[in-house]
Protein backbone atom coordinates (compact mmCIF):
# COMPACT_ATOMS: atom_id res chain seq x y z
CA UNK A 1 0.00 0.00 0.00
CA UNK A 2 2.53 2.60 1.13
CA UNK A 3 5.31 1.68 -1.28
CA UNK A 4 3.33 0.97 -4.46
CA UNK A 5 -0.36 1.96 -4.42
CA UNK A 6 0.12 5.47 -2.99
CA UNK A 7 2.81 6.18 -5.56
CA UNK A 8 0.69 4.86 -8.42
CA UNK A 9 -2.08 7.17 -7.24
CA UNK A 10 0.38 10.07 -7.24
CA UNK A 11 1.42 9.22 -10.80
CA UNK A 12 -2.25 9.20 -11.78
CA UNK A 13 -2.67 12.67 -10.26
CA UNK A 14 0.28 13.90 -12.33
CA UNK A 15 -1.26 12.55 -15.53
CA UNK A 16 -4.69 14.01 -14.80
CA UNK A 17 -3.58 17.50 -13.68
CA UNK A 18 -1.85 18.06 -17.02
CA UNK A 19 -5.32 18.16 -18.61
CA UNK A 20 -6.59 20.81 -16.20
CA UNK A 21 -4.14 23.64 -16.89
CA UNK A 22 -6.87 26.17 -17.87
CA UNK A 23 -8.68 25.41 -14.58
CA UNK A 24 -5.70 26.08 -12.31
CA UNK A 25 -7.74 28.22 -9.89
CA UNK A 26 -10.02 25.28 -9.07
CA UNK A 27 -7.08 23.34 -7.62
CA UNK A 28 -6.24 25.96 -4.95
CA UNK A 29 -8.53 24.46 -2.25
CA UNK A 30 -7.00 21.02 -2.85
CA UNK A 31 -3.48 22.44 -2.50
CA UNK A 32 -4.46 23.94 0.86
CA UNK A 33 -5.99 20.63 1.97
CA UNK A 34 -2.84 18.75 0.93
CA UNK A 35 -0.63 21.14 2.91
CA UNK A 36 -2.92 20.88 5.93
CA UNK A 37 -2.80 17.10 5.60
CA UNK A 38 1.00 17.18 5.90
CA UNK A 39 0.71 18.70 9.37
CA UNK A 40 -2.22 16.55 10.50
CA UNK A 41 -0.72 13.21 9.46
CA UNK A 42 2.64 14.27 10.86
CA UNK A 43 1.06 14.99 14.25
CA UNK A 44 -0.77 11.64 14.07
CA UNK A 45 2.62 9.96 13.56
CA UNK A 46 3.96 11.51 16.76
CA UNK A 47 1.14 9.85 18.73
CA UNK A 48 1.55 6.36 17.28
CA UNK A 49 2.66 3.44 19.42
CA UNK A 50 2.31 0.85 16.63
CA UNK A 51 5.45 0.71 14.49
CA UNK A 52 3.77 -0.23 11.21
CA UNK A 53 1.05 2.38 11.67
CA UNK A 54 3.71 5.05 12.13
CA UNK A 55 5.45 4.06 8.90
CA UNK A 56 2.13 3.98 7.01
CA UNK A 57 1.05 7.43 8.23
CA UNK A 58 4.52 8.73 7.36
CA UNK A 59 3.94 7.72 3.75
CA UNK A 60 0.59 9.53 3.73
CA UNK A 61 2.28 12.65 5.10
CA UNK A 62 4.86 12.60 2.30
CA UNK A 63 2.10 12.18 -0.28
CA UNK A 64 0.65 15.50 0.86
CA UNK A 65 3.77 17.17 -0.54
CA UNK A 66 3.43 15.19 -3.76
CA UNK A 67 -0.22 16.18 -4.27
CA UNK A 68 0.48 19.85 -3.57
CA UNK A 69 3.44 19.80 -5.96
CA UNK A 70 1.52 18.20 -8.82
CA UNK A 71 -1.38 20.64 -8.49
CA UNK A 72 0.98 23.63 -8.85
CA UNK A 73 2.02 22.29 -12.28
CA UNK A 74 5.52 23.72 -12.56
CA UNK A 75 8.62 22.00 -13.88
CA UNK A 76 10.35 21.95 -10.50
CA UNK A 77 7.27 20.72 -8.66
CA UNK A 78 6.75 17.84 -11.10
CA UNK A 79 10.41 16.90 -10.78
CA UNK A 80 10.26 16.95 -6.98
CA UNK A 81 7.04 14.94 -6.91
CA UNK A 82 8.48 12.25 -9.20
CA UNK A 83 11.71 11.96 -7.21
CA UNK A 84 9.87 11.80 -3.90
CA UNK A 85 7.44 9.11 -5.05
CA UNK A 86 10.21 6.81 -6.27
CA UNK A 87 12.65 7.33 -3.40
CA UNK A 88 10.04 7.22 -0.65
CA UNK A 89 8.59 4.07 -2.21
CA UNK A 90 11.94 2.38 -1.62
CA UNK A 91 12.33 3.87 1.86
CA UNK A 92 8.88 2.92 3.13
CA UNK A 93 9.27 -0.60 1.73
CA UNK A 94 12.59 -1.00 3.54
CA UNK A 95 11.14 0.37 6.78
CA UNK A 96 8.26 -2.10 6.61
CA UNK A 97 10.79 -4.91 6.11
CA UNK A 98 12.70 -3.77 9.20
CA UNK A 99 9.48 -3.53 11.19
CA UNK A 100 8.69 -7.10 10.19
CA UNK A 101 12.11 -8.30 11.37
CA UNK A 102 11.35 -6.75 14.76
CA UNK A 103 7.90 -8.35 14.85
CA UNK A 104 9.25 -11.81 14.03
CA UNK A 105 11.47 -11.64 17.11
CA UNK A 106 9.35 -9.73 19.63
CA UNK A 107 5.86 -10.79 18.38
CA UNK A 108 4.66 -7.23 19.02
CA UNK A 109 4.36 -4.11 16.89
CA UNK A 110 4.29 -1.84 19.95
CA UNK A 111 7.48 0.20 20.01
CA UNK A 112 7.69 0.18 23.80
CA UNK A 113 7.73 -3.63 23.87
CA UNK A 114 10.41 -3.94 21.19
CA UNK A 115 12.96 -1.41 22.44
CA UNK A 116 16.65 -2.06 23.02
CA UNK A 117 17.23 -3.88 19.74
CA UNK A 118 20.66 -2.26 19.41
CA UNK A 119 21.98 -4.51 22.16
CA UNK A 120 20.88 -7.71 20.42
CA UNK A 121 20.94 -6.81 16.70
CA UNK A 122 23.57 -4.06 16.20
CA UNK A 123 23.82 -4.54 12.43
CA UNK A 124 20.06 -4.14 12.01
CA UNK A 125 20.36 -0.91 13.99
CA UNK A 126 22.71 0.35 11.27
CA UNK A 127 20.00 -0.25 8.67
CA UNK A 128 17.47 1.51 10.91
CA UNK A 129 19.77 4.53 11.22
CA UNK A 130 20.48 4.82 7.50
CA UNK A 131 16.82 4.54 6.50
CA UNK A 132 15.75 6.97 9.23
CA UNK A 133 18.21 9.53 7.83
CA UNK A 134 16.82 8.96 4.34
CA UNK A 135 13.26 9.35 5.66
CA UNK A 136 14.19 12.67 7.31
CA UNK A 137 15.49 13.94 3.92
CA UNK A 138 19.00 14.51 5.19
CA UNK A 139 21.29 16.03 2.53
CA UNK A 140 22.51 14.80 0.08
CA UNK A 141 19.82 12.10 -0.10
CA UNK A 142 17.38 12.14 -3.06
CA UNK A 143 14.54 12.94 -0.64
CA UNK A 144 16.33 16.17 0.28
CA UNK A 145 16.45 17.35 -3.34
CA UNK A 146 12.81 16.34 -3.80
CA UNK A 147 11.65 18.29 -0.75
CA UNK A 148 13.78 21.30 -1.68
CA UNK A 149 12.37 21.52 -5.20
CA UNK A 150 8.81 21.12 -3.91
CA UNK A 151 9.31 23.71 -1.16
CA UNK A 152 10.80 26.20 -3.64
CA UNK A 153 7.87 25.68 -6.01
CA UNK A 154 5.36 26.15 -3.19
CA UNK A 155 7.21 29.27 -1.99
CA UNK A 156 6.98 30.78 -5.47
CA UNK A 157 3.25 30.01 -5.46
CA UNK A 158 2.68 31.51 -2.00
CA UNK A 159 5.17 32.83 0.54
CA UNK A 160 3.11 31.50 3.47
CA UNK A 161 3.56 27.88 2.45
CA UNK A 162 7.13 27.94 3.79
CA UNK A 163 5.67 27.95 7.31
CA UNK A 164 3.67 24.77 6.70
CA UNK A 165 6.37 22.91 4.78
CA UNK A 166 9.05 23.92 7.28
CA UNK A 167 6.91 22.79 10.20
CA UNK A 168 6.10 19.57 8.36
CA UNK A 169 9.82 18.89 7.89
CA UNK A 170 10.41 19.47 11.60
CA UNK A 171 7.58 17.11 12.58
CA UNK A 172 8.97 14.47 10.20
CA UNK A 173 12.35 14.66 11.93
CA UNK A 174 10.67 14.40 15.34
CA UNK A 175 8.65 11.26 14.70
CA UNK A 176 11.45 9.59 12.72
CA UNK A 177 13.93 10.09 15.56
CA UNK A 178 11.26 8.98 18.02
CA UNK A 179 10.74 5.78 16.01
CA UNK A 180 14.48 5.07 15.90
CA UNK A 181 15.16 5.78 19.56
CA UNK A 182 12.13 3.88 20.83
CA UNK A 183 12.97 0.72 18.90
CA UNK A 184 16.76 0.68 19.12
CA UNK A 185 17.79 2.42 22.33
CA UNK A 186 16.93 1.74 25.96
CA UNK A 187 16.84 -1.41 28.03
CA UNK A 188 15.75 -4.69 26.49
CA UNK A 189 12.31 -5.76 27.81
CA UNK A 190 12.49 -8.51 30.42
CA UNK A 191 10.15 -10.82 28.50
CA UNK A 192 12.70 -11.06 25.67
CA UNK A 193 15.11 -13.59 27.08
CA UNK A 194 16.58 -14.66 23.75
CA UNK A 195 16.33 -13.23 20.23
CA UNK A 196 17.07 -14.97 16.95
CA UNK A 197 20.12 -13.42 15.24
CA UNK A 198 19.61 -11.58 11.97
CA UNK A 199 19.68 -13.67 8.82
CA UNK A 200 21.74 -13.09 5.68
CA UNK A 201 18.58 -12.81 3.57
CA UNK A 202 17.44 -9.86 5.71
CA UNK A 203 20.69 -8.01 5.13
CA UNK A 204 20.55 -8.81 1.41
CA UNK A 205 17.01 -7.41 1.30
CA UNK A 206 18.11 -4.19 2.99
CA UNK A 207 21.09 -3.92 0.64
CA UNK A 208 18.84 -4.24 -2.41
CA UNK A 209 16.69 -1.40 -1.06
CA UNK A 210 19.64 0.83 -0.23
CA UNK A 211 21.75 0.39 -3.38
CA UNK A 212 19.22 2.19 -5.67
CA UNK A 213 18.95 5.04 -3.16
CA UNK A 214 22.74 5.43 -3.01
CA UNK A 215 22.97 5.31 -6.81
CA UNK A 216 20.37 8.07 -7.11
CA UNK A 217 22.43 10.26 -4.79
CA UNK A 218 25.15 10.40 -7.46
CA UNK A 219 22.97 10.35 -10.59
CA UNK A 220 19.65 11.97 -9.80
CA UNK A 221 18.71 12.52 -13.45
CA UNK A 222 17.90 8.81 -13.70
CA UNK A 223 14.48 9.55 -12.20
CA UNK A 224 14.18 13.32 -12.71
CA UNK A 225 14.18 12.79 -16.50
CA UNK A 226 13.70 15.84 -18.68
CA UNK A 227 12.87 17.98 -15.65
CA UNK A 228 16.44 17.83 -14.33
Amino acid sequence: LAAVLLKLGGYGVIRITLMFSPLMELSYPFIILALWGILMTGLICTRQTDLKSLIAYSSVSHMGLVVAATLIQTTWSFMGAMIMMITHGLISSALFCLANTNYERTHSRTMLLSRGMQMMLPLMTTWWLLLSLFNMALPPTPNFWAEMSIMISLFNWSKWTILITGLGTLITAIYTLHMFLMTQRGQLPKHLNSITPSFTREHCLMTMHLIPLLMLMFKLELISGNFY
